[in-house]
């Protein structure tokens, strides 16, 4: 059966967010295969990895002649590659490198492991899944339900931080986040009894007067900024970003093995609102998005942030189609 015999590799292995994912992965028990991939070191963090005594047998990847010995055969593809943010710079100052980068990579994954589940890590995510979907198009294998841009980081940091302001077990908290992936288009649900009805909000049901709530969203928003800045220019969120990418491909692998009622948010193609790609809570299943469960009621506060996050999101997400199609 295919139970527990995933076959993940991640692209980008060797870096800050690579290294410690790929630990998380051969530490888990649903990942019988782990290929790494890297354009350096990739030969030693295989090797270093290789000694941990759990089933996942790792094998590393040096260079493109070796990329699609890597994806052959693989479930799920996590990418992580590309360049940190640095102080002073917003997640869209790496869209020129990244862009290609992500390009690169996912062409590869459309001709070697097409059938693929395809999680993007590498930031500007609003941007770097259009090109995904765009590089999935060109090759003719597009299938809008399993390609995903991981934002499990942002939900990650809401139950955090919603968990220390109310003295609740951070493990027991769940925020859902949608809209996008950087600044004001992240939109946690905290909602909350005073702020009008809400379907999907956090649970256990929280309440916060208006202000604490701002200054709460704000903090989730610019928290990526709060590690870039704390780090003094040694890079970004990697610990915590390996952390929630694990867990999102923790929770795809169970889904894929039949796992019933598994939720996650992600940044994925959709008509959920006027912006052609959104975050929002979906239904996995054994192909990938079984459902979109879209947003439900909102409070007027998150309707006003929604609507806010629009024109950002429609032109990050055209920026990155514009690059996929000019892409050679």
């Amino acid at each position: 059966s295919s139970q527990n015999n995933a076959k993940v590799a991640v692209l980008g292995a060797s870096g800050g967010i690579g290294q410690p994912l790929s630990l998380l992965l051969k530490n888990s028990p649903l990942v019988s295969k782990l290929s790494l991939y890297d354009i350096a070191h990739t030969p030693g963090v295989a090797a270093d990895l290789s000694h941990i005594e759990t089933r996942a047998t790792v094998k590393g990847f040096l260079g493109p002649e070796q990329l699609p010995e890597c994806l052959k055969g693989c479930d799920v593809v996590v990418i992580p590659a590309g360049v940190p943010r640095k102080p002073g710079m917003t997640r869209d100052d790496l869209f020129n490198t990244n862009a290609s980068i992500v390009a690169t990579l996912t062409s590869a994954c459309a001709k070697h492991c097409p059938e693929a589940m395809i999680c993007i890590i590498s930031n500007p995510v609003n941007s770097t899944i259009p090109i995904t979907s765009e590089v999935f198009k060109k090759h003719g294998v597009y299938n809008p339900k399993k390609i995903f841009g991981v934002t499990t980081l942002d939900i990650v940091r809401a139950n955090t931080f919603v968990a220390e302001l109310k003295g609740l077990d951070p493990a027991k908290v769940s925020v859902p986040v949608i809209g996008g992936h950087a600044g004001k288009t992240i939109i946690p649900r905290i909602c909350g009894m005073s702020h009008g009805s809400c379907t999907f909000g956090c649970t256990p049901k929280v309440d916060f007067p208006q202000d604490q709530l701002e200054k709460l969203t704000g903090r989730i928003q610019e928290a990526g900024t709060e590690v870039v800045k704390a780090k003094a220019g040694a890079g970004s969120a990697t610990l915590s970003m390996a952390y929630a990418g694990a867990r999102f491909v923790f929770s795809l692998v169970d889904a894929m093995n039949g796992k019933q009622g598994v939720t996650e948010c992600a940044f994925v193609q959709s008509d959920v609102t006027e912006s052609p790609y959104f975050s929002t809570p979906l239904l996995l299943g054994k192909n990938g998005i079984e459902k979109n469960l879209g947003i439900g009621k909102i409070t007027p506060f998150e309707e006003k942030m929604v609507a806010e996050a629009m024109a950002e999101l429609k032109a990050s997400i055209k920026k990155g189609e514009e690059f996929a199609k000019n892409f050679k």
